[in-house]
């Protein structure tokens, strides 16, 4: 196959941040994605609906003349949240979910839930409304190896909340192990994955040996190559509990490559040609639609995209650029470490 031709794709998790940093990568996701579900982890983080109207609108501000773009909003859950808040704010459609980090997980994660029992009004709410919880799963118990964190979340935490809610319609983000998978592909029509591409691509090998790379640096991180090849069996196999959500989380270079750099991965500008390659790898091109396009906006309750956009594969390695320049820094574009042959048609 040299040619593909796919619903616009969405992107269920992606971080646009604010100022500079937001007007230089929107465009990157926009000139490919339609939707994407926008991370509130802001500082301060976007935890009313008023705050997140705000920021909606200083998104849809930064767009490009002729660029189409949606940002579906989140509020940021805290142990105060107001339950009749995210009420109304869904009620309206201003936000299509609400962002668990456990406090201290990941960037700008301070403001995060250290209690869970002080979240359970907001949660029984949430239930009864439909409105998803999107969750960062990692424990931060420093007992906790970094590399089984997100096994020991679903074990401490993500089950027996769900237990607890029943009908509380949950997407476990960023999906980096194969119990993570087990436990989607277990869990019923209310629980949901999402998958980023680095973590398609990268294993922890690709961070740590041979030298550390920061730019491939991520929270979750990069689990071993059995459970990159379990998240990869998992997103080409159809099930559709399981969509992309890239994690696109840009840091300008000098917060990356420092003694304590930032968690990471800027893939935005080239995440389409990225899972081509990656799914005609695995010999799934027919399914890469299912799992851009169709899956998360199922989960949502959203229609597919009308628009359509093409991926061709040529003869020489697509190029994108080593960095993209913001007012905030230069900010690394992934490199995956191979040539990718698939590029989305202008």
């Amino acid at each position: 196959m040299t040619s593909i031709t796919l619903r616009r794709p969405d992107d269920m998790h992606l971080h646009l941040r604010d100022g500079a940093m937001l007007e230089a990568v929107l465009p990157e996701s926009a000139r490919h994605f339609a939707r994407a579900i926008v991370m509130p982890n802001l500082v301060p983080p976007v935890v009313t609906a008023a705050q997140a109207a705000a920021y909606r609108d200083r998104i849809l501000a930064a767009l490009p003349e002729g660029m189409a773009f949606e940002p579906l909003m989140t509020l940021y859950l805290t142990e105060t949240t107001d339950p009749e808040d995210v009420a109304a704010a869904a009620a309206g459609g201003l936000v299509r979910a609400v962002k668990l980090y456990p406090a201290g997980a990941t960037t700008n994660s301070q403001s995060g839930v250290r209690d869970f029992d002080r979240v359970c009004g907001v949660l029984e709410r949430m239930a009864a409304i439909g409105l998803p919880l999107c969750v960062h799963g990692e424990v931060t118990d420093p007992a906790v190896d970094i590399f089984d964190r997100e096994a020991v979340f679903i074990d401490r935490v993500l089950d027996p909340v769900r237990r607890a809610t029943p009908g509380l319609r949950v997407v476990l983000e960023h999906v980096t192990t194969a119990e993570g998978v087990a436990y989607v592909q277990e869990g019923g029509d209310t629980l949901a994955g999402t998958i980023t591409t680095h973590h398609l691509i990268l294993n922890r090998n690709h961070i740590l040996a041979g030298g550390i790379r920061p730019h491939d640096y991520c929270l979750p991180v990069a689990k071993r190559e059995t459970h990159r090849l379990a998240l990869r069996a998992a997103a080409v196999s159809g099930d559709p509990r399981f969509f992309l959500g890239t994690d696109s989380a840009p840091h300008p270079d000098p917060l990356k490559e420092h003694a304590c750099g930032c968690a990471g991965c800027f893939t935005a500008t080239n995440t389409m040609a990225l899972l081509a390659h990656v799914f005609e790898e695995e010999g799934a091109l027919g399914r890469l639609e299912g799992f851009t396009s169709l899956n998360g906006a199922a989960f949502y309750r959203l229609a597919p995209n009308e628009g359509r956009i093409a991926l061709e594969r040529t003869g020489e390695p697509a190029r994108w650029p080593e960095k993209i320049t913001t007012g905030a820094g230069p900010v690394t574009v992934f490199n995956p470490g191979f040539p990718v042959y698939w590029q989305v048609k202008d």
